[in-house]
C-alpha cells in the first residue's frame, strides 16, 4: 500500500528571516535541521518509516503574520523554491502553498498560480492573520476570496494551529507556561486556537457560500469529532439561530492523524465521520516518522480502509 503523509513541514530559510518570533525550531538544532532538510536526510527518515510520499507545508506562522504589502512576494518566492523542490525528488514531494493572507487578493491570486503553474495540491493557512493591530480568524468574510478560488480550482485548504491570540495566551495559559511551555503549543493551545477556526467556519455561512469549499484539519480533527454531537445539540436548543452543525462538518471537513497516534481516538473519528475522510500525516519533524506508521499497522481496522487512510484518501482528495 502506498503511505502518504500530507502534514510535513518545512522551513524555507528566505521566509523564515522576516519572522519575528523563530518558535522552537529557532531554539532547537536538530529540529531546524529537518525542517530545512528537504533531500538526503528527510528522505532517509522517509525510506526508514515506510513512507512514500510527503506533500510539503511550511511551517507556522508562515505568511499569516506578515505585512500585506510584502507577504505577496514572499509567498511568491518561497513558493517557486518549493516547487523546485518537488520537481527535484522524482516523485517523493509533492506540496501545499504558502498564502498571504494579509492580502487575500493576492492570496486567492496566488492559490490559482500556485496550483494552475506549479502543480501545488492546494494550501496550508496557519492560525490566525495579522493585518495591522488585528488578529483575524480565517472566516472573515476579507478572506472568502480565497474560499472562493479554492472551491473554483477544487483544492483543499488545510487549517493549521499557531500560537493563540495574544489576549488568550494571557488569560488562559500564562500561569503556566514557566513549567510547561508545551501547553501553549500542541498539549492544548493550539487544539483550542485551531478547533475555533474550525467552529466558526461552519457558523459563518462560508459552506452556504461555497458548497465545494474542502478543508482539512490535522491532529485527528482538533477534538472537534468527539464533540460534533453534543455541539449539534447545544446549537438547536432555542436562541440559536438553526444551523446544520454535525452535518456540514462530515461534509466539508477531512480530518489527518498528524500527532496524534491513538487507537481510541481514530475510532471515535472513524465511527464520526466515516474512514473516507480520514488521512494518514505525521506532522514530521516535530513527530518522528516511525511511531506513525508502526501505529497504522496495529489499528483495528480492515486492511482496506488502512489502505484508504494511509494513502487512498489522500489520492482522491489531492488528485495524486
Amino acid at each position: 500500500m502506498r503511505v502518504v503523509a500530507l502534514e510535513e513541514h518545512y522551513l524555507d530559510p528566505e521566509l523564515a528571516r522576516h519572522f519575528t518570533d523563530s518558535g522552537p525550531e529557532g531554539r532547537d538544532a536538530k529540529l531546524r535541521e529537518r525542517l530545512e532538510n528537504v533531500s538526503d536526510l528527510r528522505l532517509r527518515e522517509m525510506d526508514e518509516a515506510g513512507i512514500d510520499l510527503q506533500v510539503l507545508s511550511h511551517s507556522a506562522p508562515a505568511a499569516q503574520r506578515l505585512d500585506a504589502d510584502a507577504s505577496a512576494k514572499l509567498a511568491r518566492e518561497a513558493n517557486d523554491r518549493l516547487q523546485r523542490t518537488v520537481e527535484k525528488s522524482h516523485g517523493r514531494f509533492e506540496a501545499f502553498a504558502v498564502l498571504p493572507t494579509a492580502n487575500p487578493k493576492a492570496a486567492a491570486d496566488e492559490l490559482e498560480r500556485a496550483v494552475t503553474r506549479l502543480g501545488f495540491k492546494g494550501a496550508m493557512i496557519h492560525g490566525l492573520t495579522w493585518i495591522g493591530a488585528e488578529k483575524l480568524f480565517i472566516d472573515d468574510k476579507r478572506f472568502w476570496p480565497i474560499f472562493e478560488r479554492a472551491q473554483a480550482l477544487d483544492v483543499p485548504l488545510y487549517l493549521h494551529p499557531a500560537v493563540p491570540h495574544p489576549a488568550v495566551v494571557d488569560a488562559y495559559y500564562r500561569d503556566y507556561l514557566k513549567e510547561f511551555p508545551g501547553l501553549l503549543t500542541a498539549a492544548w493551545g493550539f487544539t483550542v486556537e485551531t478547533a475555533t477556526q474550525g467552529i466558526r467556519m461552519v457558523l459563518s455561512g462560508a459552506f452556504d457560500a461555497y458548497p465545494g469549499l474542502k478543508v482539512i484539519l490535522g491532529h485527528l480533527g482538533e477534538s472537534l469529532p468527539f464533540s460534533l454531537w453534543r455541539i449539534d445539540m447545544a446549537l438547536a436548543r432555542q436562541g440559536n439561530r438553526s444551523t446544520p452543525f454535525r452535518d456540514t462538518f462530515r461534509n466539508h471537513f477531512w480530518i489527518t492523524t498528524s500527532g496524534a497516534f491513538s487507537t481510541p481516538a481514530l475510532l471515535c473519528c472513524v465511527m464520526e465521520m466515516g474512514v473516507d475522510r480520514i488521512l494518514f500525516s505525521v506532522d514530521y519533524p516535530f513527530v518522528p516518522n516511525p511511531p506513525g506508521t508502526q501505529w497504522m499497522q496495529g489499528v483495528p481496522l480492515s486492511r482496506e480502509d488502512r489502505v484508504k487512510i494511509l494513502g487512498g484518501n489522500a489520492a482522491r482528495l489531492l488528485k495524486l
